[in-house]
C-alpha cells in the first residue's frame, strides 16, 4: 500500500492533533460530559485513555520487537484539575514522540495487527497513532460542539491505514465474496477484496481505469467521511453508497480470528 505521509509529517501532525485535543478538552463546561461517539466514556475517560495509550506506546516503541503494551510503574495517573490534565496529555505525546524520533521509522515495534498489510515497524506505528489521536481529537470536538473536518492529509492517509493496518488479514472471510471500493472525493480510491484467502486493499490508479471485475458496493464522500465512517464515528449512509451497501455492515461486524 502505498503511503501518503513521511515519518517526519506523521510526527507533526501527531502532535497538531495532540494540541487540537487539549484544546477540545479546555473548551468543555465539564470533564464529565458524555461523549457522543464513545457513550461509555466521559470527556475524563476519553483524556485519560489518550493520554495512557501514548504512554503505553511510548513503552512499547522503546522495547523494540518485545511486547511491553503498558506505561512504565510511577506513571503520574491522569489528573482531574483541568491545567493539570492538559499538561499531563502534553507528557504524554511528547514521551511518544521522542520515543519514534529515538527508534526511527524502519526499526522493528511490537503490534497489535499481525498478519496485516502494515509492517511491525516503528513508522507504522507513528502512522497509526496518527489516526487514533485525529479520530479521538474528532470525538472529543463533537463532545464540546464544534466537530471540525478531519485535515485533508490526515484523512487521506487515513483511508489507507485503516483499511492495510485494521481491515487487511489473512484470515478467510466468512460470506460470499466481494469487491468494496473507496471514493474520496479528492481523486484517491481503494478496493478491498474479501474472500476465503482473506482481505486485501489496493490502492486504485488515478488514471481513472477501473479493475476489469466491477465492485459489489463502493462507498463515495471526502476521505475525512470515510475515514470517520470506518471507524464508526458517522453512519454510513452519510455516504454516497452504490451496490450492495450491507456489506459494509458485514465488514463492520467481522472480528477474523488469525
Amino acid at each position: 500500500m502505498e503511503k501518503t505521509l513521511e515519518f517526519p509529517d506523521l510526527l507533526r501532525l501527531i502532535d497538531e492533533r495532540s494540541t487540537a485535543f487539549r484544546a477540545a478538552v479546555a473548551s468543555a463546561p465539564s470533564l464529565d460530559v458524555q461523549v457522543p461517539t464513545c457513550p461509555e466514556w466521559t470527556l475524563f475517560d476519553l483524556a485519560e485513555h489518550i493520554g495512557e495509550g501514548r504512554r503505553a506506546w511510548a513503552a512499547t516503541v522503546a522495547a523494540g520487537p518485545a511486547p511491553a503494551k503498558s506505561a512504565p510503574e510511577g506513571t503520574p495517573a491522569a489528573p482531574r484539575e483541568r491545567e493539570a490534565l492538559s499538561a499531563w496529555l502534553a507528557t504524554s505525546t511528547q514521551e511518544l514522540l521522542a520515543a519514534l524520533r529515538e527508534a526511527g521509522p524502519d526499526r522493528g515495534c511490537w503490534t497489535w495487527w499481525g498478519a496485516s498489510q502494515s509492517p511491525p515497524t516503528c513508522g507504522a506505528v507513528a502512522r497509526h497513532q496518527l489516526q487514533q489521536l485525529a479520530v479521538h481529537t474528532y470525538d472529543a470536538q463533537v463532545t464540546v460542539g464544534a466537530p471540525q473536518p478531519l485535515p485533508d492529509e490526515v484523512a487521506l492517509d487515513g483511508v489507507d491505514e485503516f483499511l492495510s493496518t485494521c481491515v487487511a488479514t489473512p484470515a478467510a472471510w466468512p460470506h460470499e465474496p466481494a469487491a468494496v471500493e473507496f471514493h474520496a472525493t479528492e481523486g484517491h480510491s481503494w478496493r478491498l477484496s474479501l474472500s476465503a484467502d482473506g482481505a486485501r486493499a489496493t490502492r486504485l490508479p488515478a488514471s481513472g481505469t477501473s479493475p476489469a471485475t466491477p465492485a459489489d458496493a463502493s462507498f463515495q464522500g471526502t476521505a475525512g467521511e470515510l475515514v470517520l465512517a470506518l471507524y464508526g464515528r458517522i453512519p454510513v449512509d452519510s455516504l454516497k453508497v452504490d451496490g450492495d451497501g450491507r456489506i459494509f455492515d458485514l465488514l463492520a461486524a467481522w472480528e477474523p480470528d488469525e
